[in-house]
C-alpha cells in the first residue's frame, strides 16, 4: 500500500495499490423480503467493496456503509450518517413502497432511500465502482436506476462520483465530513462547486466561512489550482446548460484513487 499526498490543502489524497483479495463469497444484491442483519454483508462481484453495518473506533453506535474488502477501515459512504443505531439489531431492507430502508430493533425506519420513483420489482446492488443501485428487476439487473448511492456522497469521492449542480433540477453533489474520526455524523467543513457567476472549487468551514476556493474556471482549468503530471487517474469537468459537475476515471485497474475530505479541511497522512 501506498499513500501520497496531494498538494492541494483540503483533501486526504490516498493511492492503494491492491495485491490480494479477501476471497469471501457474498452476494451482490439484496431483493424485496430479503434483509441483511448485523454481522452480515453485500460484496461487490469483483471482491472489492463491502456494504455492512460497522462501528469506528470508539464508538458504541452502528452504522451503514461501504468500505474497501482489503482495508475495512477505510469507509467510504455512510447511509445513516446522523441517525446511528444504538445496538447491534439493525438490518437493511426493502420497505413495502420498495425503499431501501434500514430499520432498529422495534421496527422503526431510522433511514431511507425515499426514492419518488415506485418500482414493482426493485434489486438493490452494491457494484464494483462501489455504487449501491436500486433499479427494476431485469435478468441483467441493468434496469435504470431509481435510487443510487453515488448521488449522495459523505466525505468521500471515488472514480465515477460527481461533484458540482444539476442546474434543471437544483440538486447538488458536494462533500461534507465526518464530525471526528470516532463520528461519520455531518461534520464542520462542506467540499463543492459554487455556481454564482463563473463555477470555482470551495471549501466552506462551520457552514459559511470559505477556508478555501479556486479561481473561477476559465474554460480549461481553475487559476490557482497546482499542475500535476497524472497518470492514473484522468479527471473531467462538465460545464454546460443542465450540469456542471467534476468526476474522474481511474487509468489503471491496479491503483485505487481517493479524495476524501477530512475534519479540518486539511491535509492528513
Amino acid at each position: 500500500m501506498a499513500l501520497e499526498k496531494l498538494p492541494w490543502s483540503i483533501f486526504f489524497y490516498s493511492v492503494y495499490v491492491m495485491f490480494v483479495l479477501n476471497l469471501s463469497i457474498a452476494s451482490d444484491t439484496l431483493s424485496p423480503g430479503q434483509f441483511i442483519k448485523d454481522g452480515e454483508k453485500l460484496v461487490s462481484s469483483s471482491q472489492s467493496f463491502e456494504l455492512g453495518f460497522f462501528s469506528p473506533e470508539n464508538s458504541k453506535y452502528r452504522y451503514l456503509g461501504i468500505w474497501y474488502n482489503f482495508s475495512p477501515e477505510k469507509v467510504v459512504w455512510v447511509a445513516n450518517r446522523n441517525n446511528p443505531l444504538t445496538d447491534s439489531n439493525g438490518v437493511l431492507t426493502f420497505s413495502d413502497e420498495r425503499n431501501l430502508v434500514v430499520l432498529n430493533q422495534s421496527k422503526s425506519i431510522i433511514w431511507s432511500s425515499n426514492s419518488s420513483r415506485v418500482l414493482r420489482n426493485p434489486v438493490a446492488q452494491l457494484l464494483d465502482s462501489c455504487n449501491l443501485v436500486v433499479s427494476e428487476n431485469t435478468s441483467s439487473h441493468s434496469g435504470e436506476c431509481s435510487w443510487q448511492s453515488f448521488d449522495y456522497p459523505t466525505d468521500t469521492l471515488l472514480a465515477g462520483m460527481r461533484m458540482g449542480w444539476n442546474l434543471k433540477t437544483g440538486f447538488e453533489w458536494h462533500l461534507t465530513s465526518w464530525k471526528s474520526t470516532d463520528d461519520p455524523s455531518s461534520g464542520d467543513c462542506t467540499y463543492g462547486i459554487n455556481v454564482n457567476g463563473l463555477p470555482q472549487f470551495e471549501v466552506l468551514k462551520r457552514g459559511s466561512t470559505k477556508t478555501f476556493r479556486t479561481g473561477p474556471w476559465n474554460g480549461v482549468s481553475f487559476p490557482g489550482t497546482p499542475v500535476i503530471q497524472i497518470t492514473f487517474y484522468r479527471p473531467m469537468f462538465v460545464y454546460n446548460e443542465t450540469d456542471i459537475y467534476f468526476e474522474f476515471q481511474s487509468s489503471r485497474d491496479d491503483i485505487i484513487t481517493i479524495f476524501a475530505l477530512n475534519q479540518s479541511a486539511i491535509t492528513k497522512t
